[in-house]
C-alpha cells in the first residue's frame, strides 16, 4: 500500500523533552467477521510491523455509537515494541483514518491510536471537544485515563468502555512493558 509511506513519521531529533511512550491502537471490529480483523492486522502491519501484544476480544456493549461499523462489536487492542516519541501520535491517526478507509467501501472497522507511560492511556481523535487539546493536522488528544493511587481513574468524559474497568489489565500489562523499557534506556 503506497499511501501508508506518505503517512510515516518523519525523521527527524526529537525534543529532549518528547516523552517516550508504548504505541497502541484500540480497534473495533464487527463481531465474528475475522476476514475484516485480518485484514486490518495486515495494514497494521504493513504500516509498523509486528506487534508486541494483542488483547483478546473484548465484547463492545456500552454504545450504539459505531453501528455504522456493525451492529455487535469487539474492542481489540495492539501494542507494538520499543518506544516512540509521543510527538508522532498525529501521523498515528492521520495513518489510521486512512488505514479505516483501506478496509472496503464502507468504514468496516475503528482504529484509535494512543500511547500509554506510567501516568496515562492518551487517545486521539479527529473531533474536537472541551477536553481534548489539538495537537496538529486536524487532530487532536485526550488523556483518557491516568494513573493514581496504583490504578487506572477516568474522568467525567472517558468514554464508558474505557471507564468500565474491561481493559484494565491489558493496559496495565503494556503499562509494565513501558516501565522496563524505559528502564533500560535510562541506564
Amino acid at each position: 500500500m503506497n499511501d501508508l509511506k506518505c503517512c510515516e513519521s518523519k525523521l527527524k531529533e526529537a525534543h529532549p523533552r518528547d516523552p517516550l511512550v508504548k504505541k497502541i491502537v484500540a480497534l473495533l471490529v464487527p463481531r465474528g467477521e475475522m476476514d475484516i480483523f485480518t485484514k486490518a492486522k495486515e495494514l497494521l502491519f504493513e504500516a509498523w510491523g509486528e506487534p508486541e501484544r494483542i488483547s483478546p476480544f473484548i465484547p463492545f456493549t456500552w454504545t450504539n455509537y459505531y453501528e455504522d461499523i456493525a451492529p455487535e462489536l469487539d474492542r481489540c487492542f495492539f501494542s507494538y515494541p520499543g518506544l516512540f516519541n509521543m510527538s508522532e501520535l498525529p501521523d498515528w491517526k492521520i495513518l489510521t483514518c486512512s488505514l479505516e478507509k483501506a478496509t472496503g467501501a464502507a468504514r468496516r472497522v475503528n482504529l484509535d491510536p494512543g500511547t500509554i507511560d506510567g501516568a496515562r492511556l492518551l487517545l486521539a481523535s479527529t473531533k474536537g471537544q472541551a477536553h481534548r487539546i489539538y495537537l496538529r493536522d486536524g487532530i487532536f488528544a485526550e488523556v483518557t485515563l491516568c494513573r493514581r493511587k496504583g490504578r487506572w481513574e477516568s474522568f467525567f468524559y472517558t468514554f464508558p468502555d474505557f471507564k468500565s474497568g474491561a481493559y484494565f489489565k491489558w493496559l496495565e500489562t503494556v503499562r509494565e512493558d513501558w516501565k522496563k523499557e524505559k528502564n533500560s534506556v535510562d541506564k
